[in-house]
């Protein structure tokens, strides 16, 4: 009986065994498997991974070579380098892989699909990342949507239904004697000496790996899905569903996540809350399909007009936001719970990000390059065009008058002050009336609850008010230019 010739499972941000479609298929084909992964820095250049991404893949990985039985062989470099020396050392005859949508990756893939098959060695590509692929969502013109309403409700909700999760393979093959040339701590993706290693902190709050994205799966549909629509807006409650890095690195697919709130929303009987969270997920296809259609998103406003914005070129304040040291006890919080978690709830990533833009008028992209180092979901598709959204620069973005008020937004979405309590402790004491803006306070209470400003919490780095009326000019002349 012949040998039959090894196929090379490539993964990317498809960490998993379920609903694979690379994966299955060579399965199917019953040859011999190699899994690999690639840590190819040189294509990504200035869009490789930031820190807290880094440390995720890390024990995603780890998970995922577990679940392959130890067999994933891990590599680093130039991937169409790495590949080819593979296939020679390996006799492989044959790259099974599922696509991947940042413009320096479809660059990279569609040489090495080319190069690959040139030289004989069959390619196969497969969706596994998203509902929809991105060119199939159109107008009825042929264009591409820049709404975001009409993309998902006339586009998506109209498209013929996302294929059924695929079950995970029941057994596979693997080639026999490979021998890997880095271990994955080779790969140096967790900080290291001389750094601190600020990754340790974040352990408590996740479980990576397939097994725990589907555990956080099942912990949203019992504590989250119920009154979504209205509680994913309070940063206190547990009605936000985290599945975000899940979904980026591949741990879960988007298939299976749209199926299960599905069937629950039939068997709980909860429609309302149930479309709301899948219009949720339709934000990230739409993100995706911005990127797709627009390559520079990540770099450059959509709105032309905004290339002429004079915005500020501020260090210390910038500074000042990243350590979540504003004076603005909402702010604060959140950009603390960032630097906790690798994580921010999506409220308050608005409310952080509209103060960075609009009341610092820093641009949005020192924002885009801070959450994508220390976001553990950092994604170039959302990240990018979330941020031109806040920023009113993008498609479907707020607009430029749309200032939140870090106040207001407090008082309305922390009334109790319990998010705020948890990530700013020195104000813990405080009563709910005053937690929201601490240096209104009676100068005798702030000293019973042992709160000096200036010294263990900062006054106002701004006046929001005149910060406003700032931005407010400056926005409305771009617009009239």
């Amino acid at each position: 009986m012949s040998v039959k010739s090894p196929i090379i499972i490539w993964f990317r941000q498809d960490l998993r065994l379920t609903d694979n479609p690379a994966l299955d298929e060579a399965v199917k084909s019953e040859r011999p498997i190699i899994p690999v992964y690639v840590l190819d820095d040189e294509n990504a250049g200035a869009w490789k991974m930031g820190g807290a991404s880094r440390w995720w893949l890390h024990h995603s990985l780890n998970a995922l070579n577990h679940s392959l039985s130890g067999k994933m062989i891990f590599l680093q470099g130039d991937a169409a380098r790495v590949l080819t020396q593979l296939i020679k050392d390996t006799k492989a005859t044959a790259v099974y892989w599922n696509r991947c949508y940042e413009p320096w990756r479809i660059d990279r893939d569609k040489k090495i699909k080319v190069d690959l098959e040139s030289n004989g060695i069959e390619t196969k590509s497969f969706n596994a990342s998203l509902l929809f692929e991105p060119w199939t969502i159109k107008k009825s013109d042929g264009t591409p949507y820049r709404v975001f309403t009409p993309f998902f409700r006339r586009g998506c909700l109209s498209a013929p239904e996302p294929d059924a999760p695929r079950p995970a393979p029941q057994q596979m093959y693997f080639a026999q004697n490979l021998k890997a040339d880095l271990a994955l701590d080779q790969l140096s993706l967790l900080p290291h000496a001389p750094m601190p290693r600020w990754d340790q902190k974040m352990q408590a709050y996740w479980d990576i790996g397939e097994a725990g994205a589907h555990k956080q799966l099942s912990y949203f549909l019992q504590n989250g899905l119920k009154n979504y629509k209205e509680g994913r807006n309070v940063p206190a409650q547990d009605n936000v569903s985290r599945l975000s890095p899940y979904l980026h690195f591949g741990e879960i697919s988007p298939r299976t996540v749209w199926h299960t709130i599905k069937q629950c929303m039939i068997a709980e009987g909860l429609e309302t809350d149930g479309d709301h969270f899948l219009s949720e997920m339709g934000w990230r296809e739409f993100s995706y399909s911005l990127l797709y259609f627009n390559r520079n998103l990540p770099l450059h406003p959509l709105q032309e007009r905004f290339q002429l914005f004079p915005w500020d070129k501020d260090d210390d304040a910038l500074h000042i936001w990243q350590r979540g040291q504003t004076g603005y006890p909402i702010v604060d919080a959140g950009m603390r719970e960032l630097w906790e978690t690798g994580y921010m709830h999506n409220r308050v990533r608005m409310i952080v990000g509209s103060f960075l833009v609009k009341d610092l008028l820093l641009p949005w992209q020192y924002g885009e390059e801070w959450f994508w180092d220390c976001l553990v979901d950092a994604d170039l598709a959302n990240n990018a065009a979330s941020w031109q959204w806040i920023a009113g620069c993008g498609a479907d973005a707020a607009p430029y008058f749309r200032i939140f008020n870090p106040i207001g937004q407090g008082e309305k979405f922390d009334p109790d002050g319990v998010y705020i309590r948890r990530w700013c402790p020195e104000l813990a004491k405080l009563p709910n009336e005053w937690i929201h803006k601490p240096w209104e306070a009676p100068p005798l209470l702030l000293k019973e609850c042992s709160i000096v400003l200036g010294q263990n919490y900062p006054l106002p780095m701004v006046d929001h008010k005149r910060a406003r009326d700032r931005a407010l000019l400056a926005f409305r002349a771009t617009k009239e230019q």
